[in-house]
């Protein structure tokens, strides 16, 4: 499977909301993407197969860290090494614009993301109860510094 990492487009935001929005029980909406790429201090990217969407990731970028967010995959493309690949990519981008230290918040009962953070050198470093809702439950945070 030929994979693209590019920059999130205008035209990508429909099939990144309906990625977002079969990925996750609170989805962000279109318009919340669209805002997102015309800021300045994020950087989101999308994995094309096939001339598709079939992935998302982003970063909020502040003076020396960022947040990572919504990294997720089409359902019907999972376990195709796909999150890894696009993953990757936005942590290389992002050290690139002087990013020393990224973040993230992920269910703790999603292991498989948990174990793409850790594989990509993410530590666990505390929780927020009750941080998820529906069903609620509880978030990792995690880090990867320097």
């Amino acid at each position: 499977m030929e994979l693209d990492i590019r920059p999130m487009a205008m035209e990508d935001v429909p099939a990144v909301a309906a990625i977002e929005a079969a990925s996750f029980s609170e989805p962000w909406s279109e318009k919340a993407f669209s805002e997102m790429i015309e800021r300045e201090d994020t950087l989101y990217l999308t994995a094309v197969s096939d001339e598709k969407v079939v992935g998302i990731c982003g970063l909020l970028i502040g003076p020396y860290e960022a947040e990572v967010f919504n990294v997720a995959v089409a359902p019907q493309m999972r376990g195709q090494g796909i999150a890894g690949e696009m993953f990757a990519e936005l942590l290389r981008r992002g050290r690139e614009r002087g990013v020393e230290n990224f973040t993230l918040e992920v269910r703790a009962s999603n292991q498989a993301a948990i174990h793409l953070y850790k594989k990509n050198g993410f530590v666990t470093e505390g929780a927020r109860p009750c941080f998820y809702s529906n069903p609620e439950e509880d978030a990792l945070i995690m880090w990867r510094r320097g």
